[in-house]
């Protein structure tokens, strides 16, 4: 079996930007991923089909030979855009060697851990309140056991420091409150934080509400500091989501800078990669909660990497079969009781909808940066 064509599906339904990939062969069978948007995604989309010439003619089963031409190929290999094009690509021929195989991808990577997949589901609301409403319709709605929220008050970079710290406080509690001591609380401020002392005071505030996890209180480019913080700050730390390959979360991990890793599947190079990343994490106690806020093709490939890691800790979840999302794939995975369920399809076991593609091209976006601060700079 010989690979003869890798193509690009770049779609907008109105949730943001989506890069598929899908890799085809002489046998007429065809394998489906997905390269993370990490703009500008028009160059995500040329680096895959700059990538197909080295591919083309290539046996698609040999995954971790593909993925060495795509990577030590590369005169500077890293970056953002060549490591979400390498993984959508290395996503599709994982699907494909599922299909080709005729079992599920997970029983290509080392097997079933477990039965079915906990999931957490990020909620929203500006105020306690609304925050709140939101954490009780997750749970009592769809079933969720985890909600995800972020612990600063909007526009938290041009309040004075103490009202953030009361009102931080105030959310957390909320939610508590709403839930019940048996539903966990992932944070994630989004890096809005900037200074290691003020992520600690943040910390302090809303820790009697026992946060499952504080996800990057720090951007994550001073691994170091995020180190530092970690010694101090008695709730678990998460992070990874803007992290690439085993060499990246090689330093993370050897800084003591995190207790649960997030790669994201779609840009940290794929299935494979992120197993090697689960592989050391577990050699230092560390556990695993992927990076998944894109959808549905994300969620599949992310499933069969958790059934088969054993130090898997949680999924992030946008609901797939509600929203724009709906309409990008045939069949969505099922959710029972805030648990995903996979099925025993061959390959990833989700198809694309080329059909809803139709009139959907990409379009321009950045992340709002927020430009006036008072102690405190990051992104919305």
């Amino acid at each position: 079996m010989k690979i003869i064509d890798i193509q690009t599906f770049g779609v907008n339904l109105g949730d943001g930007n989506h890069i598929f990939v899908r890799v085809l062969t002489d046998e007429h069978l065809h394998g489906t991923g997905e390269a993370y948007r990490v703009g500008p995604d028009v160059a995500v989309e040329q680096t895959v089909h700059y990538l197909k010439e080295w591919l083309i003619g290539e046996d698609p089963t040999r995954i971790e030979h593909l993925w060495r031409i795509m990577y030590n190929g590369s005169r500077f290999p890293g970056g953002s855009i060549l490591n979400a094009a390498i993984s959508g690509i290395e996503v599709a021929l994982w699907d494909l060697k599922g299909k080709a195989a005729g079992v599920p991808v997970y029983q290509l990577i080392g097997g079933r851990c477990r039965d079915r997949i906990r999931a957490y589901r990020g909620i929203g609301g500006e105020t306690p309140q609304a925050a709140a409403e939101s954490a009780r319709e997750a749970v009592t709605r769809q079933g969720f056991t985890a909600v995800k929220m972020q612990p600063l008050p909007p526009n938290s970079a041009k309040l004075p420091w103490g009202r953030v710290l009361r009102e931080s406080a105030a959310r957390l509690e909320a939610v508590r409150r709403a839930v019940g001591d048996d539903v966990d609380i992932a944070l994630d401020p989004h890096a809005q934080i900037f200074e290691p002392v003020r992520a600690l005071e943040v910390a302090e505030a809303v820790r009697p509400f026992r946060p499952l996890f504080f996800e990057e209180p720090l951007r994550p480019e001073n691994i170091e500091a995020m180190g530092h913080l970690r010694e101090k700050i008695g709730i678990p730390i998460a992070t990874g989501e803007m992290l690439y390959t085993k060499y990246e979360f090689r330093d993370v991990i050897a800084a003591r800078a995190a207790d649960i890793l997030q790669p994201d599947l779609l840009i940290c190079g794929g299935l494979l990669e992120a197993k090697k990343i689960a592989a050391m994490a577990e050699a230092h106690y560390l556990t695993v909660a992927p990076h998944n806020p894109l959808g549905p093709i994300s969620t599949a490939v992310a499933a069969h990497f958790a059934l088969s890691t054993p130090n898997f800790l949680i999924l992030e979840y946008q609901v797939d079969s509600e929203g724009p999302v709906r309409n990008l794939i045939l069949k969505p995975f099922t959710l029972r009781d805030g648990y995903l369920e996979v099925p025993d399809t061959p390959g990833l076991g989700i198809e694309l909808n080329d059909k809803a593609f139709v009139g959907k091209p990409l379009k321009t976006w950045r992340r709002p940066l927020v430009t006036e601060f008072d102690g405190n700079i990051g992104y919305q």
